[in-house]
């Protein structure tokens, strides 16, 4: 079964790609026809796109790795928060922090020293700075919770990316090439899907394109979570009964060498 549909996705305006003096000849395979020198984007490819994109994520989640969200477009950034935040995972929507990735263990420092200024903070150590000095602190504190704050749950590097319009986070795109990390995108008619390992094609500029495409994805991620859920409390419930069982076994076991140790005497009284 689809995870969308060709109806979801017209009304989404998913189809509406660039102006074709904008267009990547690489897209030509899921451009469907050109209308007012604007290309359409062919919906049925873009269905087969996101069941094959959203059946990946879904193993990623499963196995219990994160995938990075990224999208500092201004109309696509709250939608990616929302979604990559009720699956519970990183998403960067203000700039990208430049070796994010290739440079990862910087950033991390920086996400550091974030929880660093908390503790402090709650300890009472801040409170003989003088006004000046704890504003200064404060902004730093904002800043960085600006630019880090959606991740700092993520302690070790992305096992995806999922980004919207890999053109204008071609840097991010390029960190995670380098690295190996496979990348989703949701890639319009001006770029090269040959780019990124899952290319969905579709409109990345449309609020409701992008949000039709990643609750798709995010509820694929959803299922992979409760699914790793239930398998980690099936193992659970395995190893309860195991012990149960070699716990009743070694009770036993027991109650048979209590049985068998005063027949020994007798037997030996019986022989002399």
């Amino acid at each position: 079964m689809s995870r969308t549909n060709f109806d979801m996705l017209l009304q989404a305006g998913c189809h509406f790609g660039h102006l074709r003096r904008k267009w990547n000849p690489a897209m030509a395979p899921y451009i469907y026809t050109e209308r007012n020198g604007i290309h359409i984007i062919d919906l049925h490819k873009t269905v087969v796109k996101i069941d094959e994109a959203a059946e990946a994520l879904k193993q990623i989640a499963k196995s219990g790795k994160k995938i990075l969200f990224v999208a500092t477009k201004k109309q696509t950034k709250d939608v990616v928060a929302e979604k990559a935040t009720s699956v519970n995972m990183p998403y960067v929507i203000e700039r990208w922090p430049g070796g994010m990735l290739t440079n990862f263990p910087t950033i991390r420092k920086a996400v550091k020293k974030m929880a660093n200024i908390d503790k402090l903070m709650n300890d009472g150590t801040y409170s003989n700075l003088s006004k000046r000095e704890l504003l200064q602190v404060t902004r730093q504190r904002a800043k960085l919770e600006k630019n880090l704050g959606s991740i700092a749950d993520l302690t070790r590097l992305p096992s995806a990316l999922f980004v919207i319009d890999i053109c204008k986070e071609n840097i991010a795109v390029k960190e995670a090439q380098r690295l190996g990390i496979p990348v989703f995108g949701i890639v319009d008619t001006n770029s090269n899907p040959n780019e990124v390992d899952f290319a969905i094609p579709a409109n990345d500029d449309a609020k409701d394109s992008v949000e039709v495409i990643l609750n798709a994805c995010c509820s694929a991620i959803a299922e992979g979570l409760e699914e790793r859920k239930a398998e980690k409390a099936d193992e659970k419930a395995a190893e309860a009964q195991s012990a149960e069982a070699a716990e009743g076994k070694a009770k036993r076991g027991a109650r048979k060498a209590r049985k068998d140790a005063p027949a020994a005497p007798a037997a030996e009284e019986a022989a002399e």
